[in-house]
């Protein structure tokens, strides 16, 4: 059976600045004083686990981390100050190789949080009509609650794949290997919404995982994007850190095997 090669993209990526920003906000970083090792060894591991997965990594996202690790290196050479004089005193300036990139985290940000403002805006204006209200008591036993959306995101998909992989010890070399025949991500769409069937509908992020090799796993990550790309799935998590689940939506009830 031969290789497949799947791509995925995910408007959720918005760039690095917006990756570094989510990485701030994560670590609880002060934007001021981002210590620079930390900051690039997370950074670093999203893109390794990308590129893992087989995603395209923009060219942007590479620029980034070359920066990221010139910065890096400049924080570990010997200070170098310069000496600037006015009319009573002499200022003793020392420059922060960090400086040009927390102007323009600051920077995006200020216009990231100018769109949601914006965004926010449209969508309460979008909820004014003039119409004059109609009466759709008739109609009132077949609308169904909107499901809520408990905003996770793709990076926290990325997290999670991440802790899964640090937990089943992916990287450690195994003891004994046993061949597993190759399945499609097709096939390995049909068989999570099986499994989410006899589970009704719902189930934990990690318990689609039950294999621990490695292919499997990328292969059953990629089929959950794509079930969410096609709606067939949700994910949901209640707050920060806590479990992801998985749940069959709308065309996700549909009979396995037809497309």
């Amino acid at each position: 059976m031969q290789d497949e090669h799947y791509n995925v993209k995910i408007d959720a990526f918005e760039g690095p600045l917006d990756l570094l920003l989510h990485l701030i906000n994560r670590l609880e970083i002060d934007i001021y004083d981002i210590p620079v090792a930390e900051i690039t060894g997370q950074y670093l591991m999203y893109i390794h686990t990308m590129k893992d997965l087989k995603l395209d990594v923009a060219s942007e996202y590479l620029v980034m981390a070359a920066t990221l690790l010139a910065i890096k290196s400049k924080m570990l050479l010997p200070k170098h100050e310069e000496t600037l004089e006015d009319e009573e005193n002499e200022i003793q300036y020392e420059e922060d190789p960090r400086d040009e990139l927390v102007e323009r985290l600051i920077e995006y940000r200020k216009y990231k949080e100018a769109a949601n403002d914006l965004k926010s805006l449209e969508e309460e204006r979008s909820l004014m009509y003039t119409k004059p209200p109609s009466d759709l008591s008739d109609f009132a036993k077949d609308i169904k609650p909107e499901k809520i959306d408990m905003n996770v995101s793709l990076y926290d998909m990325l997290s999670a794949f991440q802790k899964l992989m640090r937990r089943k010890k992916l990287q450690r070399p195994m003891a004994t290997k046993i061949a597993r025949q190759e399945i499609s991500i097709e096939k390995r769409m049909d068989e999570i919404l099986s499994d989410l069937k006899s589970f009704n509908g719902r189930k934990s992020f990690n318990d689609l995982f039950p294999y621990p090799d490695k292919e499997h796993i990328v292969i059953t990550f990629l089929a959950i994007l794509e079930l969410i790309k096609r709606k067939e799935i949700d994910v949901e998590q209640q707050g920060n850190f806590e479990e992801i689940f998985v749940e069959a939506i709308g065309e996700g009830v549909r009979e396995i095997g037809n497309y």
